[in-house]
């Protein structure tokens, strides 16, 4: 037989009625102790008796002299302030009527066998066994791989005591759970109820203010038909009365004509008569008439009133489980970018939901904030079961969004992230110096076709412009004469939505000092310069007036040229010539045609040159490329000492709305920079010879 080891568990029984009688009765009257007259009550000599007893006890005299001896030990006791009842309880007595109460009376089973041998079971092989039966002393495992593992017995009681108290256990958590699902499901079809209620009253309110609407239109429409109708019939009486008036002349004039012998008189009167007739065929004809009409479909009207009434109203509701629908965060977030998240909504079967209209409420809090410091949160319906909520934080720090659907929390719907102040690039191209389709070699400047999505990046070293897709992904390579030497510098793009033999390239060489016109492809289509170009060094196209607007570094001017070349006026910068950064300017068109410049500083002109507006920037620096976005913000590219960054502007007040650091891919020498319609930028990188992309709003 293979020995293996056990641990008997033993357990002692205590008879309930000896366990009762000597904890838990009162050792005067002999009464068991309880909640009502005989409650125990802890002496100071740690004695403990009931209630009746004591009063029973402190007699009168006790009371007056306000001491009384113990029962038990005869030791003296002072009574407190409120009476004997102000005594403490036995917390001890107390405790063991709790155990007690909840305890149950158990059968213990014994062997079939031997009537006096109790059963016992083994929690690790999971057998009952009696010790006097076979394999009782040292049962066998169930499996023999448990052969050597340690083994532990209980009396088979105490087994079905712990399997009886977990059922109990589990069976209470189930209860309890389940009866908060019926509150809570109650608490819905009572908030459903109020909601249904408030929802009709809402609707006859509405319907009501139509209907008050609908008959004060009615009175109004039958006040008029009254003022018509009377109107009308006193201009037919007033006819009326002229009618009597003039058959009241013509009997007048007929009166006693029977009796009349003058011929010269009658005469005259049937020349009066006939002078009449022609007034009075004027009352022949009624000088108003009976019509008057209330036309309900005027100008169609009545059909459009009825339509309007046949679709007013709209009954919202939902299917959403707040608990089985998502939140989804981006991966990063950084400081002054707008936020998305997105929310997913899906009903009780755990499908998604297909339509919108549900009740969202979404809160964002700083975490370390010791004050409640709540950020401003928008949610956007999108109308397909998905919601975007939208947020853009201020500060850099610890957030918590939470987010609830019919005021029930989502799942994960309380989420905790952190705002970063560094802004990297979402996508890199080049980051190498060659002469390849991935790399470049002193890269200048750039200009984008938002109608397409193509970016257009002059290769300076290489002679050549790159053309990427909108996530700067090569496309192919644009070649000219003009881009020859190295010497081409500046950029700009007329791009039409039609067709691409619409649009062309502007590029300006500060060597030969001309500017080229030449087509998406590279074909040249004309050329030209001016005396006044010493050094053009940056370029720009005004896309709305068709103008290319060249900036010279040498004489600190703007000049302005039609596409053909003919020169339609100076914008003279005399004042900043004799600032050393002078020499270092770009040049870009705003939303209205205006010309900005920026060396040190920002200068914004008009389309005719009148200047409007400067931005002067703290720190000495200098700035190496400017845009303006479909929102008027001005984005710009600045150098400070071995600092390099892009600044984010408002260009009415100048203020600094975002710095993008690009913390793990750090600038350097950035130069020319163009915005995108979906708030990126694209940046060239000139130090590190690349082209990167950011978000920057």
């Amino acid at each position: 037989m293979v020995s293996i080891n056990s641990t008997l568990v033993e357990t002692v029984s205590i008879n309930y009625e000896d366990f009762s009688e000597s904890f838990l009765t009162c050792g005067t009257c002999l009464c068991v102790y309880n909640g009502v007259d005989h409650i125990p009550k802890l002496l100071p000599c740690s004695h403990t008796v009931c209630l009746d007893c004591l009063n029973r006890i402190a007699d009168v005299r006790s009371r007056e002299i306000g001491v009384f001896r113990c029962p038990i030990c005869r030791e003296l006791t002072n009574i407190p302030q409120g009476g004997i009842s102000a005594l403490p309880p036995s917390f001890l007595v107390n405790r063991l009527l709790d155990l007690m109460s909840r305890q149950r009376r158990h059968i213990i089973p014994t062997c079939s066998d031997h009537s006096n041998q109790i059963l016992y079971t083994c929690e690790t092989c999971d057998v009952i066994f009696c010790v006097l039966c076979q394999n009782g002393a040292s049962h066998k495992p169930i499996n023999e791989e448990s052969k050597n593992c340690e083994h532990t017995v209980v009396p088979y009681a105490v087994a079905i005591k712990r399997m009886a108290e977990i059922l109990i256990y589990k069976a209470n958590e189930c209860l309890s759970k389940l009866t908060g699902a019926r509150d809570t499901v109650n608490a819905e079809l009572e908030k459903l109820n109020t909601s249904g209620d408030e929802c009709i009253q809402m609707l006859n309110k509405t319907f009501q203010e139509i209907h008050d609407a609908v008959d004060q239109r009615k009175n109004e429409l039958i006040v008029k038909i009254q003022e018509t109708k009377e109107n009308k019939k006193a201009i037919l009486n007033e006819q009326l009365i002229l009618i009597e008036d003039e058959k009241k002349k013509v009997e007048k004039i007929c009166d006693g004509l029977e009796y009349q012998t003058d011929t010269h008189a009658i005469n005259q009167k049937i020349t009066s008569l006939s002078e009449n007739i022609d007034s009075i065929r004027i009352l022949e004809e009624p000088r108003e008439n009976s019509y008057v009409c209330c036309n309900m479909n005027h100008e169609k009207k009545l059909d459009q009133l009825m339509d309007l009434v046949s679709v007013l109203g709209k009954i919202v509701s939902t299917t959403s489980l707040p608990r089985l629908s998502t939140l989804h965060m981006p991966d990063n977030c950084v400081v002054n970018l707008e936020v998305i998240a997105t929310i997913q909504t899906v009903d009780y079967h755990g499908k998604p939901r297909s339509s919108g209209g549900d009740p969202i409420t979404a809160r964002l809090n700083r975490k370390e904030a010791t004050e409640s410091m709540s950020v401003p949160v928008e949610v956007e319906d999108l109308d397909d079961g998905s919601y975007a909520v939208k947020f853009r934080p201020q500060t850099v720090g610890c957030y918590v969004l939470e987010v609830l659907i019919l005021g029930r929390h989502i799942n994960d719907g309380i989420r905790t992230f952190m705002v970063s102040k560094h802004n990297n690039p979402i996508c890199v191209h080049g980051q190498s110096r060659g002469d390849s389709a991935d790399e470049y070699l002193q890269p200048a400047a750039i200009a984008i076709d938002h109608y397409k999505n193509l970016i257009y990046v002059l290769d300076t070293g290489n002679s050549r412009i790159k053309v990427l897709t909108s996530n700067l992904e090569f496309l192919r390579h644009i070649e000219n004469p003009c881009m020859k030497g190295r010497a081409c510098t500046g950029i700009g793009l007329f791009a039409s939505l039609e067709r691409d033999t619409d649009d062309w390239i502007a590029a300006v060489n500060w060597r030969s000092k001309f500017v080229t016109r030449m087509t998406v492809h590279g074909e040249t289509l004309n050329e030209f310069t001016h005396l006044s170009l010493q050094e053009p060094t940056h370029l720009a196209v005004d896309t709305k007036k068709n103008n290319i607007i060249v900036s010279d570094s040498v004489n600190c001017s703007i000049l302005v040229f039609n596409i053909i070349g003919e020169l339609l006026f100076i914008v003279d910068r005399k004042e900043h010539r004799k600032r050393s950064l002078a020499l270092i300017s770009c040049v870009s068109v705003g939303l209205n045609s205006e010309i900005i410049v920026a060396d040190s500083r920002i200068q914004i002109y008009s389309s005719d040159g009148v200047k409007q507006n400067e931005i002067i920037t703290e720190g000495d620096g200098f700035y190496g490329g400017i845009s303006v976005d479909n929102k008027g913000i001005l984005v710009a590219t600045r150098s400070e000492k071995a600092r390099h960054f892009i600044q984010v502007i408002n260009s009415t007040s100048g203020m600094i709305l975002n710095t993008i650091d690009s913390h793990n891919s750090r600038l350097c020498r950035p130069a020319g920079l163009m915005c995108t319609n979906d708030n990126h930028v694209v940046v060239v990188d000139l130090g590190n010879d690349a082209v990167k992309k950011y978000r920057y709003w």
